[in-house]
């Protein structure tokens, strides 16, 4: 694996972990833990960083010369980067919305039988 490989396959790793602590995030606002929700979402930051920290890494390495070889995992990279980014901004709207309602318990099963 080459050097941009190399780059594309964390900027991947590091977008699509925070991708998943979004998504946890939003799981634990929607149970009404608060403070989880926060954890998860400062820690998809920390991961979202490391992703645009390697994105850049890749623009640099083209210099606007457009020579850089763009291929199927490249962009299946931005788009994990590009995913992660949107859905933080929106998970970081849903836990306002969260914490200004109440958590409604889920309704109880129907009786069997």
């Amino acid at each position: 694996m080459d050097k941009a490989e190399s780059i594309i396959m964390e900027l991947l790793v590091n977008a699509g972990t925070a991708r998943s602590l979004l998504l946890a995030a939003l799981q634990r606002a929607r149970e009404g833990n608060r403070h989880e929700a926060e954890h998860a979402l400062a820690e998809a930051q920390r991961y979202i960083q490391c992703a645009h920290a390697m994105q850049t890494k890749l623009i640099a390495r083209d210099e606007g010369s457009g020579q850089f070889p763009v291929n199927l995992i490249t962009v299946h990279a931005q788009d994990h980067l590009m995913d992660a980014m949107m859905l933080q901004d929106l998970a970081a709207h849903l836990l306002e919305l969260y914490t200004r309602q109440p958590v409604i318990p889920p309704h109880p099963s129907p009786p069997s039988g």
